[in-house]
Order: C-alpha cells, then sequence, then structure tokens
C-alpha cells in the first residue's frame, strides 16, 4: 500500500525527469543555435542541416536537438565510434565521417567532446555534425554519381581535431587541403566546435547548480524512460507480422527498382523490424549503411509515439532495447566497404520511412498517412565565381508534398521525414553564388487527391552566371508516392534544364557541365492523398 508520502515523492521524482529532459534539450538546442549562428555556408545557416547531441558516459544518447532526424540514430553511433578509437582528456574533440565507422556519408562531418566535472573520466559527450557543402571528392558538392566511397570525398576515421583545447594543425590543414571551399570549411568546422564550448559549459553549469550525482541520475532515468515508452508504443500496436515493400527509382549506374522489403513482427512489448529481401548493394551511391537504417526505424517509432501515446520519445527512443533490427550485410539497406552511399542517407533514408510506415497500416489504418514526396531533391553546383575568381560549392535539397493523414491534408512545400531542414531563401542563395532564381512557386494540383488532400510540390528554376558542374540526386521521378485509405497518389517530380532556349527533361540522378545562361528546373512531387474522396 502507498503512503501519501511515497505518492508525493514518486510525483515529484517524475516532475523532476520532465524538468530534466526540457534542460537537456534546451542544451542541444543551444548548441544548434550557436552552430547555426557562427556558421558561414547557407546550407547550414539558412538550411539548417545540422544535428547537436548529449550522450551519457557511455556513449548512449541522452538528449538531441530537433534538427535532423537522419542522424537521430547515426549520432550516438559517431560517439561510440570516437570513444573506441581514442581515450579522450579533457578539451581533446575527434572529427569524423566514415560511414562505415559510425557516420552517415561523407559531407556529414562530426564532432565529439568529452564533458568532465572534477576526477575521473568524462562523465558526458557533446557532439555536433554538419553537412558540409564541399568535403573534396570528384564533383563540387561531394554528392555525386558515384560507383565507390572514394570517388565522394575525403574520408576520415576518427582522428583528433583538437588536443587538450588546441586545435591540430596538421589534422586541419588536411582537411581544409582537400576542399574546394577552404575559408568556409573553416568557418562551419569552427562553428561546430563553438557548438561544443556551448553544450560542455552548460553541462558543467547544470551539474554545479544541482549537484553532479542528480544530474547522472537523470541521465540514467531519462534512457530508462525512454526504454519504457517505446515498450509502451509497441504494446499498442496489435500483435502480428506486417510486410511492405517499395522501390527506388534506380541507382544512378544503370540499375532500376531496387527494392526495400520490411517485415514487422510485433509481438507483446517487442518488436522486430527485419529488411530481409531487399535488394543487394547496387553499384550506384543509393546505399545505406546501417546507421541510416537505424534512424529511419527510430523516427517511425517517435512518430508512433506521438500518435499512440501523445509525447515523443527522449533522445529518439533511447536504447531501444524492445527493438530487433535485422538488416543483412551488404544489401541497400547495410552496405559494406567501398559501397558508394551519398544518397542512401538522403534518399534511401526516405524509402525506409515509407516503407515502414506501408507495413504499419494493416496495424493501424486509421492513423497512418499516405507516402510524403519521399526525396530530398538534391541539387549541387560548383564552379569558378567570376567576381572573385574562386572556386564555389553549394547544396541544398529542396522541399515536395507532404502526405495527408487521416484528419488533415499535407503541408506543400515542406521537408519531411528524415530531413527537418528549410528551404533555402532566394536572397541567400543568390548572394552565396552566382545564380539568379527565375522562377519559386508551388506546383498547385501535384498532391494526391482524396478524402483528405496531400500537399503540393514545389517548382525552382535557378539561372546560371556563369558555367558550373550541377549533380541531381532525387527520387519519385517513377514512382509516385502513393496514397493511403483508397487516397491517389502524388504527382511525380521532373527535372528539366534550359539550354539554348530548348527544355530537355533528365531523369532524376544526373550530373552535367553547364554554361551561363543555363537554367535549372527542379519541380518536386507532391504527397498522396487519404481516403476516398466524398
Amino acid at each position: 500500500m502507498q503512503t501519501a508520502e511515497q505518492g508525493t515523492l514518486g510525483q515529484l521524482n517524475a516532475i523532476r525527469l520532465e524538468v530534466y529532459r526540457s534542460l537537456l534539450s534546451a542544451i542541444a538546442e543551444e548548441m544548434g543555435a550557436a552552430l547555426r549562428r557562427s556558421a558561414y555556408s547557407p546550407n547550414i545557416k539558412e538550411r539548417r542541416d545540422y544535428s547537436c547531441a548529449i550522450c551519457d558516459g557511455q556513449a548512449n544518447p541522452v538528449a538531441l536537438g530537433d534538427h535532423m532526424p537522419v542522424h537521430l540514430g547515426a549520432m550516438p553511433q559517431s560517439v561510440e565510434a570516437a570513444v573506441r578509437a581514442h581515450r579522450l582528456a579533457e578539451g581533446d574533440v575527434v572529427i569524423l565521417n566514415d560511414p562505415f565507422h559510425g557516420g552517415t556519408h561523407l559531407p556529414d562531418l562530426t564532432a565529439v567532446r568529452g564533458v568532465w566535472l572534477d576526477t575521473g573520466g568524462p562523465v558526458a559527450y557533446v557532439a555536433s555534425r554538419a553537412h558540409h557543402a564541399d568535403i573534396g571528392g570528384m564533383a563540387p558538392g561531394s554528392m555525386p554519381l558515384s560507383r565507390e566511397i572514394f570517388q565522394e570525398g575525403l574520408r576520415v576515421p576518427p582522428v583528433l581535431l583538437a588536443r587538450s583545447g588546441v586545435i591540430q594543425p596538421d589534422i586541419w590543414n588536411m582537411l581544409l587541403a582537400n576542399v574546394r571551399t577552404p575559408v568556409e570549411r573553416e568557418g562551419d568546422l569552427q562553428a561546430q566546435l563553438a557548438a561544443l564550448d556551448v553544450g560542455a559549459r552548460r553541462l558543467r553549469e547544470l551539474a554545479q547548480r544541482d549537484g553532479a550525482a542528480n544530474m547522472l541520475s537523470a541521465f540514467a532515468g531519462l534512457a530508462a524512460y525512454a526504454d519504457r515508452l517505446v515498450r509502451a508504443v509497441i504494446e499498442r500496436i496489435p500483435d502480428g507480422e506486417y510486410r511492405a515493400d517499395d522501390v527506388m527509382d534506380d541507382d544512378g549506374a544503370g540499375g532500376e527498382a531496387i527494392g526495400i522489403v520490411t517485415t514487422v513482427e510485433v509481438k507483446g512489448q517487442e518488436m522486430r523490424v527485419d529488411f530481409s529481401g531487399s535488394s543487394p548493394q547496387c553499384p550506384g551511391n543509393i546505399n545505406a549503411v546501417a546507421a541510416i537504417t537505424e534512424s529511419a526505424v527510430r523516427y517511425v517509432l517517435r512518430c508512433v509515439s506521438e500518435t499512440l501515446l501523445g509525447t515523443p520519445l527522449p533522445a529518439g527512443g533511447g536504447a531501444m532495447s524492445a527493438v530487433t533490427i535485422v538488416a543483412p550485410l551488404g544489401t541497400i539497406v547495410n552496405a559494406k566497404p567501398p559501397a558508394a552511399v551519398a544518397a542512401g542517407n538522403v534518399e534511401t533514408s526516405q524509402r525506409i520511412v515509407d516503407v515502414l510506415f506501408r507495413a504499419l497500416v494493416p496495424a493501424l489504418p486509421d492513423l497512418m498517412p499516405a507516402c510524403s514526396s519521399g526525396t530530398m531533391n538534391n541539387l549541387t553546383l560548383g564552379g569558378i565565381d567570376p567576381q572573385s575568381d574562386q572556386p564555389f560549392a553549394y547544396y541544398e535539397t529542396l522541399a515536395g508534398g507532404m502526405g495527408a493523414g487521416p484528419n488533415a491534408d499535407g503541408l506543400s512545400g515542406v521537408h519531411t521525414h528524415m530531413t527537418n531542414s528549410l528551404n533555402t531563401p532566394i536572397e541567400a542563395l543568390e548572394h552565396a553564388i552566382p545564380v539568379r532564381v527565375r522562377h519559386y512557386s508551388l506546383r498547385r494540383g501535384t498532391g494526391g487527391t482524396g478524402k483528405q488532400r496531400g500537399g503540393d510540390g514545389l517548382r525552382r528554376d535557378i539561372e546560371l552566371l556563369t558555367a558550373a558542374r550541377m549533380c541531381i540526386l532525387a527520387e519519385r521521378r517513377r514512382f509516385a508516392p502513393c496514397g493511403a485509405g483508397g487516397g491517389q497518389s502524388g504527382a511525380l517530380g521532373e527535372s528539366w534544364v534550359r539550354r539554348a532556349g530548348d527544355w530537355i527533361g533528365l531523369g532524376g540522378k544526373v550530373d552535367l557541365d553547364l554554361d551561363a545562361g543555363d537554367v535549372i528546373s527542379i519541380r518536386t512531387p507532391g504527397g498522396g492523398g487519404w481516403g476516398n474522396a466524398e
């Protein structure tokens, strides 16, 4: 029998845990704000293509800012890789991007730093990840139509960028010597280090104010709470085996209709997500590493948690001890080196989410949404800026239509699922590189029809003011985003270029050398509709 005092103490403990959850999330968000405000590139300042995280002394996630969902599972793996590779001293910073050792794809550089209090080893780790607009490789922007990872840029295993707070000039200079835009890269790297400073300082302040023991107890409590929530979510999904599959348009290297298959088995409070039957890894760059697949599973569970419990999972789901992920090595969802992986992070991650949601439709038919646009519509440009006579390299993603849900239309012109970035403002784009935006609008009517209508895609036409190399990595040019509950599919995306006054249709994955005056037109897919139209 519980006494009144015990009940009060239990309530206070729960309240205290929620306070710590908010405090730690706020620290991760502040880290992100410091990174964004200090960065040089539009990709980070404007699109907000970054993430920040706090992990405990065992590298388990404690708090992640509401930044990029594709980083949910990958950030802790990067911290684990850094800790395995180095016995960090105070002020040491490890940097890495190797997709086969804790990274996702090469443009995503992750910096990791330990947090010390009084004695002993680090009690926590802070991490910042940013997508750099160029990391070398065979094409500006480092998102080429590659066939092996060596073509995609500089591959960095976990190395010490700083020792005892002092940047190591050999590593620093090596990084900057292998990129096309060293000034911009240096600014963005410094911004990542500033984010780590903010995180470490705030954690020390929290420990001094509230006591180190209380803070560390909150770390453990939040991890346990997240695991309990995961089990509570799974328990609310009817027991059964649910299967779905979908395909990628192509791999950019001649392979087409590459399949992703998942079987979700729910039994009580446990879930098994099995990707057996998915296509083998392919010659093109749409291969995803295991961290990407885990991130997609975490993201879907977080969405289902919001729907079934009305609350998100702390830190993306804690240790996820109730979930078993089977991703056979050597497949499109768990590639092994030297596979090309540049688009696995941005495109295949989206399709994995689509497949997982579709698999859960029979279990939760009145809750699962229609497919969203299913692509990040990646565009890279690079050349020589005629005003400065210096190289430029630019990267952005373009939003599409959100899939409709059972109770609402999908949003239009918005980044969905594994990307939480923004569209680059016209002013920022034209200021950063020698281009002019000639058209920018929603593609009205591209969302799928239904009881609830899918969101519309958008169109952006960019005129080059100088010769440049262009690369497009996009999906849903052959297979449309499907509706749900009887709703219709969204419209396919399109890619065009105007040369000498003629419009030429392009595939979803293409690289071209363009001249001044040429116009690139990216027209993104709409989202699927939900339910039969009345």
